[in-house]
């Protein structure tokens, strides 16, 4: 089985805000397969499925973004998944809004939920797929950028990146990170090609 575990903050409060570009991202993958979430034993909402014969799990902490780590060491002790099995969607600053880049492993990027997780599991042999929320603030406000929503003209765009990005997450789920990789050039090739329709060029 393999998991996809999205990065986010629990409640109504924090639903639309940039650093629960996560949550969002799972939230589009599993309407596409009518699949529902459901709170679990531990500090997680999760939604099971298979596609194409292969089981997997998506996952949402409860634990709030940074002790992510908990929830998802929970994850893989009860499921017994290693951490090459688990893809990470999260936000990040340093690429513009609505990009994404695929990366097998690495630092948390000075991302507090990823460190949770590298931290909870001893190991940050984990892919993730970064999502880009810009970095428009002003110096010593990141904490308040990132909890702030987005409006719906960003939303949209948004939705539109989760199109390309589920595409990403369905190749995850069928081979592994491998399979990720091999589809992922395509995937941002199409991503390019809807933005130069969407500028008219």
């Amino acid at each position: 089985m393999r998991a996809i575990v999205g990065i986010g903050n629990p409640g109504k409060k924090y639903q639309f805000n940039r650093h629960n570009v996560g949550f969002l991202a799972l939230d589009h993958f599993a309407e596409k397969f009518n699949l529902k979430f459901k709170p679990a034993k531990y500090d997680y909402y999760f939604s099971e499925g298979e596609l194409e014969g292969n089981p997997f799990i998506l996952i949402k902490p409860t634990t709030y973004v940074n002790n992510s780590g908990i929830a998802v060491k929970d994850l893989a002790d009860t499921y017994n998944i290693p951490a090459h099995e688990l893809l990470v969607v999260v936000d990040d600053i340093n690429l513009e809004e609505f990009d994404f880049r695929l990366k097998k492993s690495g630092s948390d990027g000075g991302h507090n939920g990823l460190a949770s997780i590298i931290y909870h599991l001893n190991s940050d042999s984990f892919p993730r797929l970064r999502i880009g929320v810009g970095s428009d603030f002003e110096k010593g406000s990141l904490a308040d950028y990132v909890l702030s929503d987005f409006n719906e003209t960003e939303l949209k765009k948004l939705f539109e990146t989760f199109e390309f990005t589920s595409e990403i997450l369905r190749a995850f789920i069928i081979g592994g990170y491998n399979t990720c990789l091999s589809e992922y050039s395509k995937i941002k090739n199409k991503l390019k090609d809807n933005l130069k329709d969407s500028n008219g060029s």
